[in-house]
């Protein structure tokens, strides 16, 4: 997939056929986001750390916005590290609920996701 070492085969194997792999493909796509998952969990954490910060200026106790499973925001883009390598047929039920929670909050998680689901694993 560089284009160094395509041109070092076009140069060394003159009648190969070159390809990409769809294991690298998958590889550079989830990468990706996972790149956007951590992204939106340092967003999260940031934005918490401005209401303790506030919290603590007011005098009054900060407590954490708790979703339906548990998590706090924080939490949920932390656990949901390896539901997003997986195929979603291989959740397990508290991953199933997490995605479900994931998705309806960062809708662009689940497009990517989606995009992942199209190319087929191995």
């Amino acid at each position: 997939m560089a284009k160094n070492m395509e041109s070092s085969i076009k140069n060394s194997f003159l009648k190969a056929n070159i390809v990409t792999d769809r294991f690298h493909v998958v590889k550079l796509v989830i990468d990706a986001l996972q790149h956007i998952r951590i992204k939106y969990r340092w967003i999260e954490i940031d934005q918490e750390n401005k209401m303790i910060s506030l919290a603590k200026k007011e005098g009054i106790q900060y407590s954490q916005r708790q979703l339906s499973n548990g998590d706090s925001f924080k939490q949920l883009l932390a656990r949901s590290r390896y539901l997003l390598a997986k195929n979603a047929n291989t959740w397990t039920e508290n991953q199933e609920e997490r995605s479900i929670i994931l998705f309806r909050e960062f809708p662009l998680l689940k497009r990517i996701y989606n995009h992942v689901g199209t190319i087929p694993r191995i």
